[in-house]
């Protein structure tokens, strides 16, 4: 039923940017008294673009308001945090007038999510006893943005995104008085789905020599879990650097 709802809620997001699309293109004669604008939103054919940046992951979901209600109930012994990473691949911009542009890209992103343990007695603080788990999971990301020029160079994104999960690794560290006593990582793709299908949005500036610089948020629609034991979708934040070629 998830599965379906997801799948659902992309298709209405896709047929969202397809319509915007259309509109867009139906008005570019509108634009005809608009000077004409540098970088990627040039008019005078295809353009080809890489991108790289910095993500600062997390989960959302019912599962994640549990692992909120137990720090709760243990009194801070438990917290959960966000998961910092990267992101790095290259696009096609493909312009439809002076202000508007369809970019659909291919890249590699980490994401996941940190859970922090303590021993929550008292009278053993001074151990500083301590366990993190760390959901390590990449993914291969294939947006679909449609980019409108507000002025020139500056813009807002927003499209759907299908994700593909190439690794899924669970890091469970611990330690006592200062040195790490465990460390391992345990191979967990099996249990998470393969297909992650979401949303993505933000802004940005380009440059007329080509650089760029953005900041966006993926909004994950599908459950993670395969077997539907727990509830939770992916959340990113990412900022990042580009040039279009």
């Amino acid at each position: 039923m998830k599965t379906n709802r997801a799948a659902t809620l992309f298709a209405f997001a896709t047929a969202l940017f397809l319509g915007s699309a259309a509109t867009a293109q139906a008005q570019v004669r509108s634009y005809s008294n608009v000077p004409p604008t540098s970088g990627a939103n040039k008019t005078d054919g295809v353009r080809f673009g890489i991108r790289a940046g910095l993500n600062v992951a997390d989960w959302s979901g019912e599962a994640v308001e549990s692992v909120q209600s137990l720090t709760n109930l243990a009194n801070g012994a438990i917290t959960k945090e966000q998961r910092p990473g990267f992101h790095a691949g290259a696009y096609v911009s493909l312009p439809l007038g002076p202000r508007f542009t369809i970019e659909p890209g291919v890249q590699y992103s980490e994401k996941g999510v940190i859970v922090n343990g303590r021993v929550p007695m008292e009278r053993f603080d001074f151990l500083n006893a301590k366990a993190t788990a760390t959901a390590r999971m990449g993914y291969i990301d294939v947006p679909v943005l449609a980019k409108a020029y507000l002025t020139r160079g500056l813009y807002l994104y927003a499209g759907p995104q299908a994700s593909y999960l190439v690794s899924g690794k669970a890091r469970v560290e611990a330690g006592a008085l200062g040195f790490d006593v465990y460390k391992q990582d345990f191979e967990v793709r099996d249990y998470f789905r393969e297909l992650d299908f979401g949303v993505s949005g933000g802004a940005g500036y380009q440059f007329g020599n080509g650089l760029g610089l953005s900041a966006g948020y993926d909004y994950g629609l599908s459950s993670l879990d395969k077997n539907n034991r727990f509830d939770a979708q992916n959340r990113v934040i990412k900022a990042s650097v580009n040039f279009t070629f």
